[in-house]
This record gives C-alpha cells, sequence and structure tokens, in this order.
C-alpha cells in the first residue's frame, strides 16, 4: 500500500481521524496536494507510530 487514499472529501477523514485520536491538531491534518509525505510523517511522529501505521490510518478514516 504506497498510495494514500485522499479522495473524497478530506474535512470529512480529518474530523474522524480527530475524533478516532484526540492528540492530533489541526496543524497535524493540514493537506494540500502534492505534500502526502509530509502529512503521514506529522501523524506518524505524533502518534508515535510507523510510516504504514500512519498511512493505513489515513486511509481507513
Amino acid at each position: 500500500m504506497d498510495k494514500l487514499n485522499i479522495k473524497g472529501n478530506w474535512h470529512e477523514k480529518k474530523g474522524k481521524l480527530k475524533q478516532q485520536f484526540a492528540e492530533l491538531t489541526d496543524d497535524d491534518l493540514q493537506y494540500q496536494e502534492g505534500q502526502e509525505e509530509e502529512l503521514i510523517g506529522r501523524i506518524q511522529q505524533r502518534l508515535g507510530t510507523t510510516k504504514e501505521k500512519a498511512k493505513n490510518i489515513i486511509n481507513n478514516a
């Protein structure tokens, strides 16, 4: 699973992520097209998890 699935409404996914992980902030979840790796890195760092786990978290939101 190399690619992020951020299709659809990012604001909806962002809300779900904030509900699931209260430690994530708006700054952590700031997303702009083409900056997926930065988003993954911020989530990975905040949650103390692996890159693959961070991708899974985003894709499953």
